[in-house]
């Protein structure tokens, strides 16, 4: 036990509880990893389907099946005729194939059918930052660019290092903020307070 004595009062704490609270504290400036090199670029450099993607459809030959597209809440693209057709985590072709099949399912004979990505899902970036919020992908966006785009950092803001959570990802890794590292769509960046 340590006693610690404050004014008049007398504070008795267990010496476990006193190192938890010191690795809790030390645990929230350096505890989260730096990005490993596989999170920097997609291990097969293929854009991958996600919530809120806007794809065009194209059916040849089919103009009232053709259209625009939404990847939804529950990660499926709905076409006339075969419903849903889940899409999160495919690639254009990928979601190419599988309308094929359920189309030439009963529906169409020998479809032919050509999917583009014409709106990324937004990224987001929150903490420090003067215009927090969600903001439109754009091809080859780092995250200098991205800090920049939401009005830089507050006054209170770490301008050192960042935070960032790739899309579908639980893991939060640290990364310089003035890295030339790109923002995928769906990314989440944190910006932290410094510590004096």
């Amino acid at each position: 036990m340590i006693h610690i004595s404050r004014g008049l009062r007398r504070i008795t704490m267990p010496v476990a509880a006193l190192a938890a609270i010191a690795s809790a504290l030390s645990g929230c400036a350096g505890s989260v990893p730096p990005l490993p090199t596989t999170a920097v670029t997609p291990a097969d450099g293929v854009y991958r389907l996600g919530l809120g993607d806007k794809l065009r459809v194209n059916i040849y030959g089919e103009p009232q099946l053709s259209g625009e597209y939404q990847v939804s809440g529950n990660g499926a693209v709905t076409l006339p005729l075969v419903g849903d057709v889940p899409a999160v985590g495919l690639t254009a072709r990928d979601l190419e194939t599988a309308l094929t099949g359920r189309y030439a399912a009963g529906y169409l004979r020998s479809p032919r059918i050509a999917v583009e990505v014409y709106d990324f899902r937004p990224y987001f970036i929150l903490g420090e930052i003067q215009k927090p919020g969600r903001y439109p992908s754009v091809e080859g966006q780092t995250v200098l660019g991205a800090i920049a785009t939401a009005g830089g950092f507050t006054y209170r803001a770490n301008t050192k290092r960042v935070f960032l959570r790739r899309a579908n990802e639980q893991a939060e890794y640290s990364v310089d903020a003035n890295s030339s590292v790109q923002i995928r769509p769906g990314d989440v960046i944190r910006v932290g307070e410094r510590y004096f």
